[in-house]
């Protein structure tokens, strides 16, 4: 079996944090309350971990997979994105964990 890479927020929970991170769990969590929260996916950490392993390359079954939720949102919302193909880099928050925060935003002078 394939790895899932990718949630709608209506098949998430708060439990999910570990996979999801803190924002994907949470939206999820909040979708599934009922609350008013626009309709998204979230990419998750294992995504974002062999994203790093590949060399700061997404993964073309990954970048398939986008597309395809991609095009759920679409029928869901119904509204079409106009954009070709995903964005070739992740959200610098795409990538949270409970454990780390994304690539250098530690190591870098917060203020100069």
């Amino acid at each position: 079996m394939s790895t899932k890479y990718l949630y709608l927020f209506t098949e998430g929970n708060a439990d999910m944090r570990e996979l999801l991170g803190g924002k994907g769990a949470n939206l999820a969590e909040m979708t599934n309350l009922g609350m008013p929260v626009p309709q998204g996916f979230t990419i998750t950490t294992e995504a974002c971990n062999r994203y790093y392993d590949d060399g700061r390359t997404i993964a073309p079954e990954i970048e398939s997979d986008i597309i395809a939720y991609m095009a759920k949102l679409e029928e869901i919302t119904g509204k079409k994105f106009e954009m070709p193909k995903p964005a070739s880099r992740f959200s610098a928050f795409g990538c949270e964990s409970v454990h780390a925060g994304y690539d250098g935003y530690y190591s870098q002078p917060r203020h100069q």
